[in-house]
């Protein structure tokens, strides 16, 4: 019998235990850290989502996306972000990189044939064309093309849009991040941002 009672006891201290820590960490722990981050950070815990000017949600500051026609191809008005191997491209629902060595015949095929188009594309040579141009990132999602890679694409949008070459090179400079501290990392365009910025520089 007393068995039988320290088994139930320590049953009932046992689901008493569940149900507390169920309520202190999936409950009240929830809601308290997405309060602080409505409160400290909302666009990041929103998603940094990024709207135009009907206020429209266009994109995430976050996660790159393609700027391409309905057949797949870059539009030359608009500046292109680094190629991408998550799913079809910048697919959320399939982060992840080709996961090819430096030494992979397949990548070497592809980065080669990317430098081709992307020199064609820019009116550059193959030489001027930066790394970010012809690699995808570690996630397939990165939103952001360094500063050398924007700098060949600014004589072509400047042409696709009747734009002078300066009026692009300021927008460009405008969105261009710096390193966080002046050291970590390294300079970054975010190009959604910089493409928002073009459609509304032309009313």
């Amino acid at each position: 019998m007393a068995t039988t009672r320290t088994t139930a006891r320590t049953l009932w201290v046992s689901a008493r235990a569940i149900v507390l820590f169920t309520v202190v960490t999936g409950v009240l722990y929830t809601l308290v850290i997405t309060g602080i981050g409505q409160l400290a950070m909302p666009s990041q815990a929103n998603g940094a989502l990024v709207r135009d000017e009907a206020g429209e949600v266009v994109g995430s500051s976050l996660i790159g996306q393609p700027f391409t026609d309905a057949d797949g191809a870059p539009l030359a008005e608009y500046f292109q972000p680094r190629p991408s191997a998550a799913g079809d491209g910048y697919d959320g629902q399939a982060s992840s990189g080709s996961n090819y060595g430096t030494e992979n015949a397949d990548l070497i095929a592809a980065v080669e044939e990317r430098i081709a188009q992307v020199s064609e594309f820019n009116g550059v040579s193959a030489d001027e064309v930066p790394a970010d141009a012809v690699t995808a990132s570690a996630s397939g999602l990165d939103p952001h093309i360094s500063p050398e890679y924007a700098a060949i694409q600014v004589q072509r949008v400047a042409e696709a849009r009747g734009l002078d070459v300066a009026e692009v090179e300021t927008l460009v400079a405008e969105h261009t991040s710096q390193p966080l501290l002046g050291y970590m990392g390294a300079p970054v365009v975010n190009v959604l941002e910089l493409n928002l910025a073009l459609d509304e520089l032309e009313g």
